[in-house]
C-alpha cells in the first residue's frame, strides 16, 4: 500500500514539474509576442512618462500619431488634460546634426 503511494508520487511529481515549466515557457513566449507586436512593427500608442500625484491618481503622457497627450488617470477612468506636438527623440536629433 505504501509502496504504491510512493511509486505514484515518484511518477506524478516530475510530470507536474514538466507541466508547470511548460506553462511558464508558453506564458513567457506569448507575453513577449504581445509586447513586441506581431511582426515587430512599431506601436501607434507609446507611453512616454508617468507621474504619481497621489495614491490612485497619476499623470501620464502618451504619444499618438505625432501628438503627445497629457492624461489624468484615476480609479474612475482617464481624462484628457492637454495635447501638444510630439517632442523629438534625443537619438533622432543626434542623427540630424
Amino acid at each position: 500500500m505504501m509502496t504504491e503511494y510512493i511509486l505514484r508520487l515518484a511518477l506524478l511529481l516530475p510530470l507536474l514539474g514538466v507541466l508547470i515549466w511548460g506553462s511558464l515557457r508558453l506564458a513567457r513566449s506569448l507575453q513577449s509576442r504581445l509586447v513586441s507586436g506581431v511582426g515587430g512593427e512599431s506601436r501607434a500608442v507609446e507611453l512616454v512618462e508617468t507621474s504619481l500625484l497621489a495614491p490612485g491618481l497619476k499623470l501620464a503622457v502618451v504619444r499618438f500619431h505625432d501628438r503627445e497627450i497629457l492624461l489624468g488617470c484615476s480609479r474612475n477612468g482617464l481624462v484628457p488634460l492637454g495635447e501638444a506636438d510630439a517632442r523629438r527623440q534625443p537619438d533622432a536629433q543626434a542623427g540630424q546634426q
